[in-house]
């Protein structure tokens, strides 16, 4: 296992993650145990982005605190199903900005196919997350961090829920000093390219679609 994989282990984030995966789940708990496990994990993912010091005034004196040095973070969603980790990512760094990756994947090839893609102007002085819940083959997630680092963001992380070896291995191979976090790392895939035993798909069970 690559060193940069850090595997969320808290308490509330691997209860609400066994909700998640549950077949019974409606789609609108889904909906709910997404977004309060991603705010969850922002916590961790935002741990040691970079701060700088500022003179402000409280009511009462002045003071010297601190802020997230630079521009503002932007979280960067791979659609679809990245959409479903926003909201309760932004709940605790509200101020950030969004880019968005349109990915699909090949049936035949299980490769990414682009076809959407925007940023924030500004992003060499961004620190970018990537969000996306599944890391299967982790083909969308090299393409989506190749396009990403055209843009020359001044740091990146990927965020994902549940991970693969497979796919840790196939972005590590690519992206080695990209780190990893994610709330689990599976058994592996089927002959499908969908995680085992996984959640099923993302997009559908938060979008309610088929």
């Amino acid at each position: 296992m690559p060193a940069a994989v850090q595997v969320i282990d808290h308490p509330l984030v691997q209860h609400k993650l066994t909700l998640l995966r549950r077949k019974t789940t409606s789609t609108a708990d889904f909906r709910r145990l997404l977004g309060e496990l991603s705010a969850l994990m922002a916590y961790e993912v935002t741990r040691d982005l970079p701060l700088c010091e500022v003179a402000i005034e409280t009511p009462v004196a002045p003071t010297v605190g601190r802020l997230i040095d630079g521009k503002k973070t932007v979280f960067v969603a791979i659609l679809r199903a990245g959409i479903g980790i926003l909201d309760g990512m932004l709940d605790v760094v509200p101020g950030a900005r969004v880019g968005h990756v349109g990915l699909y994947r090949d049936p035949h090839t299980l490769r990414a196919v682009e076809y959407y893609f925007k940023m924030p102007r500004g992003m060499r002085e961004r620190d970018a997350i990537v969000v996306d819940p599944m890391l299967a083959t982790g083909h969308s997630a090299v393409a989506a961090l190749d396009r990403l680092k055209e843009t020359q963001p001044r740091s990146i992380r990927y965020v994902c829920l549940v991970s693969a070896p497979e796919g840790i291995a196939h972005l590590h191979q690519h992206h080695p000093e990209v780190p990893i976090y994610t709330a689990a790392i599976d058994e592996g895939l089927n002959d499908h390219g969908y995680i085992v035993p996984g959640l099923g798909d993302a997009g559908d069970r938060f979008f309610g679609t088929k």
